[in-house]
């Protein structure tokens, strides 16, 4: 390593900082490489500069890999913002998704996430191949995930409340009665969706959905014979078994396929689904283009009957 002393933080540039946040999302020097396209002897030297310049180590060996440090993490949240402005510095008004460089980290859970995001991630890689996708569980949105920009979007069913928060709803979605026809049909009435055994979701810790606590609030009581952690693991569950599944219409189109489904005997809320970020990127170019692919993502979803797309 060369003296701390040869360094002060007029050698910072963008190609440190960056090189930080690959070190620090990919988990290791190879994997750091291999996203920023060069050779681990480059990424080992601009990190022991980068650990000059800031006079601590950075990583850590931790098992048969490398952890970060307290700082490390702690300057990951300063690198993203500074990279954030070096960017509109350069750029300026004219945005050009071709020339974008950027991780863009986006929170979603399981439902939206496969729903919506595999196919913006194939928009970006025709239209901005310079970009990467970062995605990370949403579970209960904060507001410090997006105050912090530990993310840059939350695509959730909850926002959360604040003065600095934008919100905007994508689709509107309608509950369905999901079962496996091969083993049983489907409710007949609502005494028969009652008596069944079900499969829900619990999240931890032990949040349920909001549809469960609605129900719940309006005396309606089921057996839930098993709770699993995630919407996309009731299927498994419900497969070759009597069990119904209340979910999301649009699972139809996941991990659902070769169940049968119903509209449920009784009254039930309908899931609304936002596109959620923190103010200041509301005038962002590129945060304005990618927010627009996302909706002609949601646009294009299949079987739209049962979902009510925002204006």
């Amino acid at each position: 390593m060369e003296p701390m002393s040869k360094f002060d933080h007029l050698d910072l540039d963008g190609r440190l900082l960056q090189l930080l946040l690959a070190v620090l999302d990919s988990g290791s020097v190879t994997g750091a490489a291999q996203r920023l396209g060069v050779t681990q002897s480059a990424v080992s030297h601009l990190l022991d500069k980068l650990r000059a310049v800031t006079g601590d180590p950075l990583f850590v060996k931790s098992g048969r890999g490398i952890a970060p440090t307290a700082r490390a993490e702690a300057l990951a949240a300063q690198a993203r913002t500074l990279l954030r402005h070096m960017e509109h510095f350069a750029r300026g008004d004219d945005f050009d998704p071709a020339r974008w460089q950027a991780t863009v980290t986006v929170a979603a859970n399981d439902f939206q996430r496969d729903l919506l995001l595999p196919a913006l991630a194939s928009r970006l890689r025709v239209q901005a191949p310079g970009v990467v996708l970062r995605v990370i569980p949403s579970t209960i949105p904060s507001l410090e995930m997006l105050r912090d920009d530990d993310c840059q979007l939350v695509l959730s069913p909850r926002p959360p409340d604040g003065a600095d928060i934008v919100q905007k709803r994508l689709f509107e979605d309608a509950y369905r009665v999901f079962h496996d026809p091969a083993v049983r049909a489907a409710p007949r009435d609502l005494a028969d969706y009652l008596a069944a055994d079900h499969v829900t979701v619990v999240y931890e810790p032990r949040r349920g959905l909001d549809l469960d606590q609605h129900l719940a609030q309006q005396g309606v009581l089921r057996r839930f014979a098993v709770m699993v952690p995630s919407l996309g693991a009731l299927p498994a569950f419900v497969r070759g078994t009597p069990l119904l599944a209340t979910a999301p219409g649009l699972m139809a189109h996941q991990g659902f396929h070769g169940l049968a489904s119903a509209v449920p005997p009784l009254s039930c809320p309908s899931l609304p689904m936002y596109a959620i970020w923190h103010v200041r990127y509301q005038q962002d170019a590129a945060h304005r283009w990618l927010r627009a692919e996302l909706e002609a993502v949601v646009r294009a979803l299949p079987d739209l009957s049962r979902a009510a797309v925002a204006p």
